[in-house]
């Protein structure tokens, strides 16, 4: 298998890298975090000029009908430039509305830039577990009236539509919680009855809890087929998850050069600290985990392609699991070897952190992830034969 980037995947990541270089800067992203809005109308607009709002949106629908390992390249690139903007929230509801199939003229407005969309999928409960839903959708003559709550919608506040999971019908609690009876939704934000309070999250993003007070809407809403929404949620929240994968690669990527740069640098009993034997240890260490990483993550985004659900879930979680823990080791030692500077805001290698920190509690944690693996049919000796492995 050819492990190489083709030249169109090529000239994504350079286009990215010249315009974070030129326009997107540290110092810029700072002037940005701490903006009102926390984003920039002018980073989104060039984003949407260079292609990568198009990237994931089918060709019916103006797009380039991308794959996940085209993604992969740009979730990397902006991982290296912290890239702030909801690039990543837009994509990942681009992704529930290609699946669903229903929505063409939404997705249109996502190619071409107009549209931002945020994804209200985790609830003050369910953590890691997306099919523990509180938020009730009950129908109403021709539509439905949603009630519930959404916590920390990662730049709901920006978007113009909310892509939202709820209940129908099914049991929320329990060991055996039902995937039957899961909805899901396309609400706009100014519908009535639906409030949203944003604010800045611990890497620099903006987030947003959503509530949801008879929100009223009509058939047309509805993503996929009502009250069967489950495998459309499933597989977007491994799209996403793969994505996550692929920012974090990029983070890790630029942490450890900064860090390398600066044992370069810093000078300690009249030579370079990165002479001492135990610091070069610990940069081996780094190096070691962040190729495991970079190859999981492009294993991931490959098999986010297969037909076969279980060997596609078993991909992501087996990424996700290895990256978390990658993303821990290589931003804590990052730190470390910059000693009390790693944590200033001042420093970019403290940025990187947070934002690596956050990548780990997203669309799962470690634990939840092993779990998963585990879960999957074929991994222990008694799973029935036949069963995919």
């Amino acid at each position: 298998m050819d492990f190489n980037f083709n030249p169109e995947q090529t000239q994504f990541a350079d286009a990215l890298k010249r315009w974070i270089a030129r326009d997107y800067d540290f110092e810029a992203r700072r002037a940005i975090v701490h903006s009102e809005t926390g984003v920039s109308d002018a980073a989104w607009a060039t984003l949407a000029e260079l292609g990568m709002t198009a990237l994931p949106v089918p060709e019916a629908q103006g797009g380039f009908a991308g794959s996940a390992v085209d993604m992969f390249v740009v979730m990397q690139e902006l991982g290296r430039g912290l890239v702030v903007e909801p690039y990543f929230a837009t994509v990942l509801g681009a992704e529930f509305l290609r699946l669903g199939g229903r929505h063409a003229a939404l997705l249109e407005q996502v190619a071409s830039g107009e549209l931002k969309l945020a994804c209200a999928l985790g609830e003050r409960q369910s953590r890691h577990d997306m099919r523990n839903i509180a938020t009730q959708a009950m129908p109403d003559g021709a539509g439905y009236v949603l009630n519930g709550e959404k916590k920390v919608v990662l730049h709901g506040a920006q978007a113009g539509m909310l892509v939202v999971s709820a209940r129908m019908t099914g049991e929320q609690y329990g060991e055996q919680r039902a995937e039957e009876g899961i909805s899901l939704f396309v609400v706009p934000v100014d519908a009535a009855g639906l409030r949203i309070a944003g604010y800045r999250t611990l890497d620099g993003l903006r987030a947003a809890d959503v509530v949801f007070d008879k929100v009223r809407v009509d058939a047309g809403a509805v993503i996929g087929t009502p009250g069967a929404g489950w495998p459309i949620l499933d597989a977007a929240l491994d799209y996403g998850a793969g994505l996550l994968c692929a920012e974090a690669v990029g983070a890790m990527e630029a942490i450890f050069e900064a860090t390398l740069d600066y044992l370069k640098t810093r000078q300690q009993f009249g030579a370079p600290i990165g002479k001492f034997q135990a610091l070069q240890h610990r940069m081996a260490d780094m190096y070691i985990h962040l190729e495991q990483a970079r190859s999981m993550a492009l294993l991931a985004a490959v098999r986010l392609g297969s037909s076969d659900a279980a060997e596609r879930r078993r991909a992501v979680s087996a990424a996700k699991y290895r990256i978390n823990l990658a993303a821990r080791f290589i931003g804590q030692q990052a730190v470390q070897l910059h000693g009390g500077m790693g944590v200033t805001d001042e420093l970019p290698a403290a940025h990187y952190f947070k934002r690596l920190a956050s990548i780990e509690l997203t669309l799962g944690d470690a634990d939840h992830h092993l779990a998963r693996f585990i879960a999957q049919p074929g991994f222990s000796d008694d799973t029935t034969e036949g069963a995919p492995a």
